[in-house]
C-alpha cells in the first residue's frame, strides 16, 4: 500500500505513471505490504483464472522474493510504476524507500529488476 500521497497521470517514460502528491524526503518508506489489501495470488489460484485476468496479473503482478508463495498485486496504483534505469524508490527490502529526496508531481519511477529479475518490461531503458 503506498504510503505517501500519489496521482496517476500521463507518463513521459511509459503511458500513465504514479507521481508523487507532495514532496517525499530521501528514506522516506512509500511503500508497505498491508494484510488484507494487498494480496498474494497463490498459482494454483492464478491457474483457475479467465484469461482476461491472468492478462491482468501479467501485466500488474509479479513474483517477489519477499512474498514468495505466490504473485504480489497491490491493491492501489502502485501497479503504474514505471522502470527506470535510475529510479527514484528503492525496492531491494520489503518496504520500498525513496532513494532521494522526490519533488511534488515527478513521477514515482523503479528498477523492475528489483522487484522480479525474470521481468520484461516496457518503457525506461
Amino acid at each position: 500500500m503506498m504510503l505517501v500521497p500519489t496521482y496517476v497521470a500521463a507518463s513521459a517514460i511509459h503511458g500513465l505513471g504514479l507521481f508523487a502528491a507532495e514532496p517525499i524526503a530521501a528514506g522516506t518508506i512509500v511503500w508497505r505490504f498491508a494484510p488484507g489489501l494487498d494480496q498474494v495470488i497463490p498459482p494454483e489460484r492464478v491457474n483457475d483464472l479467465p484469461a482476461h485476468a491472468r492478462a491482468f496479473l501479467d501485466r500488474y503482478a509479479f513474483e517477489s522474493a519477499f512474498f514468495p508463495n505466490g504473485l504480489l498485486l497491490s491493491f492501489d496504483d502502485t501497479r503504474f510504476i514505471n522502470h527506470a534505469d535510475d529510479p527514484n524508490i528503492d525496492n531491494t527490502g520489503i518496504d520500498s524507500i525513496a532513494r532521494r529526496d522526490i519533488a511534488a508531481n515527478e513521477e514515482l519511477t523503479c528498477d523492475y529488476r528489483e522487484l522480479d529479475g525474470d521481468v520484461a518490461f516496457v518503457g525506461g531503458a
